[in-house]
């Protein structure tokens, strides 16, 4: 009886140890930024049975796909270079970019990312964001990098996600593309002023077998602050989203979305 008690002891504690094991690597998975060390948003890990949809060479998709991320582990920093005090667990990379200026937020992070794509690719005259007033803000700089930054931030100044959302067009859920922008502007929810958000698709994937599309997300916010790669609500998944195309909105982690705010450039 007794050798049989102490085996059941110690099988009962080898569950344990197991169970605590998966718990660490679990939670080390879903606290850690980065946690596969991947050198670009086109090399995060996918889902098993998804593959990544196609990108044209030299396209947008592309482009974004091959936005560089810092190592394993790196944190999200201010504007200022002070280490984001709260809220870094909704970081599952950090996308290696320099933040141009204390205005860069969601919207304009949205509208950098755009315009950077647009410029490596020599199409300054591409470069165009319409203003609060609806006024086009045209790029005029040509390869003049310092010309492209003066514009950026004065964009900012000018431009915000109830401007984005009156100049780009809508996009219904199950046509979703690399590139998209969720988008919510500036409105009063009972008598409280809300401040808008706009986060864009920086990749996405399909289940060869169900047709399922799962994408990842970057963001900015306020303060201005690194760009950042959203982390999911399930760690098993992270930084996937699923878009479930019929639905009437959609949940992507702390922000909310209504079928009607998918938009495209």
């Amino acid at each position: 009886m007794e050798k049989k008690t102490k085996k059941g002891l110690l099988i009962a504690a080898i569950i344990l140890a197991v169970i605590a094991l998966a718990g660490g690597g679990l939670f080390y998975l879903y606290s850690t930024s980065n946690p596969s060390n991947a050198a670009t948003i086109g090399e995060l890990p996918l889902p098993v049975g998804y593959e990544r949809v196609p990108a044209e060479k030299g396209s947008y998709a592309e482009y974004l796909r091959s936005l560089p991320l810092k190592p394993r582990g790196a944190k999200v920093y201010l504007h200022n270079s002070d280490r984001l005090a709260r809220m870094q667990w909704l970081s599952a990379a950090v996308v290696d970019m320099p933040t141009l200026s204390n205005d860069e937020q969601c919207a304009d992070v949205c509208m950098r990312l755009r315009a950077e794509y647009l410029y490596s690719a020599g199409k300054y005259n591409q470069i165009c964001f319409t203003n609060v007033n609806g006024k086009k803000m045209q790029y005029t700089g040509g390869k003049n990098r310092n010309a492209f930054e003066k514009y950026m931030r004065n964009v900012y100044g000018y431009c915000n996600t109830n401007s984005l959302v009156s100049s780009l067009p809508g996009r219904d859920f199950k046509d979703i593309h690399i590139g998209d922008v969720f988008v919510y502007g500036h409105r009063k929810v009972a008598g409280k002023n809300r401040y808008g958000h706009a986060v864009m698709v920086a990749d996405m994937a399909v289940n060869k077998l169900t047709g399922k599309k799962i994408f990842i997300i970057v963001e900015g916010n306020t303060p201005a602050r690194n760009i950042h790669v959203l982390r999911t609500q399930n760690p098993f998944r992270n930084p996937w989203f699923t878009m479930r195309e019929n639905a009437s909105s959609i949940q992507l982690l702390c922000f909310h979305f209504k079928n009607d705010q998918l938009r495209h450039f």
